[in-house]
């Protein structure tokens, strides 16, 4: 069943996408394929950073930040929204009982997928899972489980790859961000659209 906003949003993808969102994907998805000419190394350990607005090493990271990255370039802080949704509905995130944290934690808690899944279906908009590439537009999220529980996070942009006519995905799987053709690579969990904030 979906939700009145992902409903919503799929009527808008239709009929044509207000202005507005239309200008704010294509800025998301040049922000993220601008994210592949950056050299980094895949770290995921804890980091204290400011907040808002904070990051870490720019030559460190995990799938996690190049989303957040591609939404900062575009002047969407993941980390703030994140925080202050998590600090008004914990109970609704995995940290507890996941990671036994007993409250928000700004330093890392927007760099986990399970974290940004929930976030994406509250604030956003949840959106089919299917095997039809079609169905999967560029700016959408994708979520993966690589293999044993294992999640993985990236976008998906507008150059299609040569051989299979899909969107390709931006994505940080260990070689730091890449644009490739793993629509299909991996079981998809999650399939999500997000504008930014609903005042937006």
């Amino acid at each position: 069943m979906l939700s009145a906003c992902a409903l919503w949003s799929l009527a808008s993808t239709q009929s044509g996408a207000p202005a507005s969102r239309q200008e704010f994907t294509r800025r998301l998805v040049a922000a993220a394929i601008e994210r592949t000419h950056h050299s980094v190394r895949y770290v995921s350990a804890y980091v204290r950073i400011p907040y808002p607005g904070g990051d870490v090493p720019s030559d460190t990271g995990v799938c996690t930040d190049e989303i957040i990255r591609s939404y900062r370039a575009v002047g969407v802080d993941l980390q703030k929204e994140v925080h202050e949704d998590m600090v008004q509905n914990f109970a609704e995130y995995l940290n507890k009982r996941r990671w036994l944290l007993a409250r928000p934690d700004a330093n890392i808690d927007h760099r986990r997928v399970p974290n940004l899944m929930v976030f994406f279906h509250r604030m956003g908009a949840s959106l089919p899972i299917t095997s039809r590439a079609e169905e999967y537009a560029p700016g959408d999220l994708v979520t993966w489980d690589l293999g044993g529980n294992v999640p993985h996070i990236g976008i998906v942009v507008d150059q299609k790859a040569r051989w299979s006519g899909r969107y390709m995905i931006v994505h940080n799987i260990g070689e730091g961000p890449r644009m490739e053709d793993v629509l299909f690579n991996w079981k998809i969990t999650g399939h999500y659209r997000y504008f930014g904030p609903r005042s937006r």
